[in-house]
């Protein structure tokens, strides 16, 4: 098959060096024309080539989904599933949903042995950990449902920069070297021959000590991953859900022991949806339905705090700090007990949980002197990963695109197809594993997220776009697993209420709490030890990690037409590409 070049190596290696790239974060990347800001450089810079030759925030946004698939691999995808939101500059709002589908012959105890416990196989619990844990994937689907749309380039132009970057190859940098060769990766990759021959050359046996690791500045060449994107280049969806790339998943998976047949790709759709509208001191908040949590619960914590003035209070005070846990706390609550998918969960409380109504009652149990208590019987949180991938777009006229995707897990389930050459998800672990069973480890085991044939497991992924007096304003969101809404929520806090540049709001320290367990993550570095004293003084419990969320933001000012675009500095591989 010999790839069209529409678009060629040639002009997209000469962007490289005409495109405004920053990657210091407090700083935003500015021009007039458009910007992209995500986890990879050169997935950003092809975003922009596309707003360059007439593409709008859509075309931009499908081009650069696609290069992340061979940039990015840890989240970057086809072989997993996300969300979409957009705001048109004419007012017009939708969301795409492409989340993963659990295959038609699973059910709801598929994971448990004899005694009700989740099976472990000699790397961990089955449900995160073995090739039973892939969803039907719905990237593809998604990417081109939006297109059809919204959509105003020719699709394989779109998709061929990904082709020519997997065939040409792209330099290893440091962050892939390490992340192919941790202990951990090297053993999971070994289980799967297809993932060894992908991630480590040629030139050694497996894992031995001769030489198989990728080296920093090494050139990676993605040929079977090439020739999958070629078809899907030619043939849209079909290139992926039907034919020889269906084929390739549907053999690998009854060879290995795995769930998705021919049926199951055939079946999958991906769906578009009403966005979740909300209302914040004079801003309209666009974020996404379920079965994502996030717009509900976003909308639901600023909705809380509204009653409180956070300016005055001041920015990461300790009582600022305070009230922002206790709206974690409260959300992250009703997060548990009422969400997931729309298409089998009709009882959802959804318009209660985002009245304002409910969140005066929410801030009337809030004691604003000493923290709440957290009710484990009630109350618990299902473990869900953190590796996944956020970028924002704007193009010329200012319409935005927020999309964020993942495989679950860094590099998914570790497994990829063999002869298709891309990664599979292990996302079913998303799902609630042993029904009726919630306890203080983390374990949820409430109804609304138990597995069920072609449902969609529950997400927290947060695509949002703030728009003021109907023009779509500025975009983020951001990868952290559970703690995507509430870096999501800060962000939006740092522009809307203390006047923060998307840069500033972005690169400010954050903090995640999610009801259990009943402690706070503060970053390492940003908040004083005095705060953090304080806050403590209330009953609070605190944990130090070195970051929380890696944000993408894009802003437009309304007045003057200037973009602005900042990529979060702790993505290390990250950029913002503007013109």
């Amino acid at each position: 098959m010999k790839t069209k070049i529409s678009i060629n190596i040639i002009s997209i290696f000469l962007f490289l060096f005409s495109t405004t790239v920053h990657s210091d974060g407090r700083v935003a990347v500015r021009g007039h024309n458009g910007a992209v800001a995500s986890s990879s450089y050169t997935a950003s810079q092809v975003g922009v080539e596309v707003l360059k030759k007439g593409g709008n925030a859509v075309d931009a946004a499908v081009a650069t989904a696609f290069a992340m698939a061979v940039t990015h691999p840890t989240a970057g995808n086809i072989g997993g599933g996300g969300f979409l939101v957009y705001h048109g500059v004419d007012g017009e709002i939708t969301a795409f949903d492409f989340r993963e589908k659990a295959p038609l012959s699973s059910s709801k105890d598929m994971y448990l042995d004899e005694e009700g416990k989740v099976i472990n196989n000699s790397i961990g619990p089955e449900n995160h950990f073995s090739i039973r844990a892939v969803g039907v994937p719905g990237t593809v689907a998604g990417l081109a449902l939006a297109h059809e749309r919204l959509g105003t380039m020719d699709w394989s132009d779109l998709v061929v920069p990904s082709v020519l970057l997997a065939r040409n190859g792209i330099p290893i940098t440091w962050k892939l070297h390490d992340d192919f060769n941790s202990d951990r990766r090297k053993a999971w990759f070994g289980e799967y021959p297809s993932s060894v021959e992908k991630f480590y050359k040629k030139t050694s046996n497996l894992l031995d000590e001769g030489g198989a690791e990728y080296m920093p500045g090494d050139i990676w060449k993605q040929e079977d991953l090439a020739k999958t994107l070629e078809r899907i280049q030619d043939k849209g969806k079909d290139g992926f859900y039907k034919g020889e790339t269906a084929k390739l998943i549907a053999d690998y998976m009854k060879q290995n022991g795995g769930l998705i047949t021919l049926e199951d790709l055939e079946k999958y759709n991906a769906v578009e949806r009403t966005p979740i509208v909300n209302d914040y001191r004079g801003h309209t908040i666009v974020s996404m339905p379920p079965p994502s949590s996030g717009g509900i619960i976003l909308s639901e914590m600023l909705n809380i705090l509204e009653g409180y003035d956070l300016n005055q209070i001041g920015h990461n005070s300790a009582q600022y700090l305070h009230l922002l846990t206790e709206s974690m706390r409260r959300a992250y609550a009703d997060r548990a007990n009422y969400l997931g998918d729309p298409d089998f969960n009709e009882d959802m409380p959804i318009e209660k949980l985002l009245s304002k109504e409910h969140a005066a009652d929410l801030r009337g149990s809030i004691n604003t002197e000493m923290k709440s208590e957290s009710d484990p019987a009630l109350f618990a949180q299902a473990y869900e990963s953190e590796e996944t991938t956020h970028f924002s777009v704007v193009d010329k006229k200012g319409n935005m695109v927020s999309l964020t995707y993942t495989l679950e897990f860094g590099y998914g389930s570790h497994i990829v197809v063999g002869g298709a050459g891309f990664l599979l998800n292990n996302e079913m672990g998303d799902f609630n594993a042993i029904p009726g069973l919630t306890n203080a480890s983390g374990r949820i085991g409430t109804t609304p997220n138990q597995i069920r044939p072609e449902q969609r497991m529950l997400s927290s992924m947060t695509p949002t776009i703030v728009a003021k007096n109907g023009i779509p304003l500025f975009a983020t969101g951001t990868p952290g697993g559970k703690t995507i809404i509430n870096t999501t929520m800060q962000t939006i806090l740092n522009v809307v209420d203390h006047g923060m540049t998307i840069a500033e709001s972005i690169e400010a320290p954050r903090i995640h709490h999610q009801w259990l367990p009943d402690v706070t993550s503060f970053e390492k570095i940003g908040i004083s030890p005095d705060t953090r004293k304080m806050y403590e003084s209330l009953g609070h419990k605190i944990r130090i990690r070195n970051s929380i969320g890696s944000a993408m933001g894009v802003y437009r000012d309304p007045e003057t037409g200037v973009i602005s675009g900042a990529a979060d500095s702790r993505a290390e591989d990250g950029g913002v590409a503007a013109y």
